[in-house]
């Protein structure tokens, strides 16, 4: 079902008169796509609350990651269908801005989801990992893992300019040790052990072309960071070929049931678990929060973060696959 075919499914309830009272909050919920597990997780746990909370929830999402001209016309027809609260992951944490002040402009609160604006301030909140953190615990735990020996590094990234692109990158970094590094630095950075930098805009096929051309570059590359598990499993087939699968760490960012696999098969040596489904559940809450008394949330809200890997090493806090297992999302 459509957006479009959504929306008018609400209008008609409310002109029968069938449980659609005039103060029925109406939510509005607009991912970056509608395939990836990490989102149709996030949209069940929107419904769930909304449901339970007796909201009305609309859904909408980009044709792909990326598509900025979807999400914005999601926005305006979310508006016009009456949304008092638009939750959004930000697929163009830029270009996106002028269609959220128009909506906030009429009332609507807006909320990121996962991925914040940039400026943060665009929205009224922003319900997300502390994606720096999530960097933080990866880079820990290889650091300890090499425990001194010599390293070099492959960073397979998201795409030039994202936010959670930057500041996963950046964490990573300053937990394996780099200093001068903070959440709010705005560039990717390069350490004297980084060989190799590529972008994957987070899919497998392209983070496994990725690999390859790194390897091309530096055959001697025993460490890769990547941006989030697709990515990684394009990495380890790449690797795979080479021989060198055995030989090469490979840690990650996001914890879906398919990577929290690949962390217990070995294929990942660590991945740090984000939770969409708490960020839902929170946004509409908050949402039905200001639809009934006007408050409005505001700043940022960690939704938590948690290294899974079944190896553990001395000083990184962790926890086992089991428990990666009852609290990832996806297939």
């Amino acid at each position: 079902m459509n957006l479009q075919h959504s929306i008018s499914l609400a209008v008609l309830t409310c002109v029968a008169g069938i449980a659609c009272a005039a103060e029925q909050p109406v939510i509005g919920l607009i991912t970056k796509t509608e395939t990836n597990p990490f989102f149709v997780k996030m949209k069940e746990g929107a419904q769930l609350r909304a449901t339970a909370l007796g909201a009305k929830l609309l859904t909408a999402a980009g044709k792909s990651d990326g598509d900025n001209a979807g999400q914005v016309t999601a926005i305006e027809n979310m508006v016009s269908a009456g949304a008092k609260t638009i939750l959004i992951t930000p697929s163009d944490a830029k270009a996106i801005i002028p269609a959220i002040k128009k909506a906030r402009d009429k009332g609507v609160m807006v909320i990121a989801l996962d991925s914040p604006t940039a400026p943060q301030t665009a929205t009224d909140g922003l319900f997300a990992t502390d994606n720096y953190q999530a960097g933080i615990l990866i880079g820990q735990y290889a650091k300890a893992s090499f425990a001194g020996k010599p390293v070099k590094i492959a960073m397979l990234d998201l795409f030039p300019g994202h936010p959670v692109g930057i500041t996963r990158h950046n964490g990573f970094l300053s937990g394996f040790g780099a200093s001068g590094i903070s959440a709010a630095t705005t560039d990717l950075l390069k350490t004297a052990d980084v060989v190799c930098m590529a972008d994957t805009y987070g899919d497998q096929g392209k983070g496994q072309t990725a690999m390859e051309n790194c390897l091309q570059k530096n055959p001697e590359i025993n460490l890769v960071y990547t941006i989030n598990e697709p990515a990684a499993a394009g990495a380890y087939k790449a690797l795979k070929a080479a021989g060198k699968e055995k030989t090469v760490m490979i840690v990650s960012v996001d914890g879906g049931c398919a990577g929290v696999r690949d962390v217990k098969a070995g294929v990942i040596a660590a991945t740090s678990q984000q939770y969409p489904m708490r960020m839902a559940d929170l946004a509409v809450e908050a949402g039905v929060t200001y639809a009934k008394t006007g408050k409005k949330v505001a700043g940022y809200t960690d939704t938590g973060v948690t290294l899974i890997s079944d190896k553990v090493v001395a000083g990184v806090e962790s926890k086992d696959t089991a428990f990666g297992l009852g609290a990832c999302w996806g297939k």
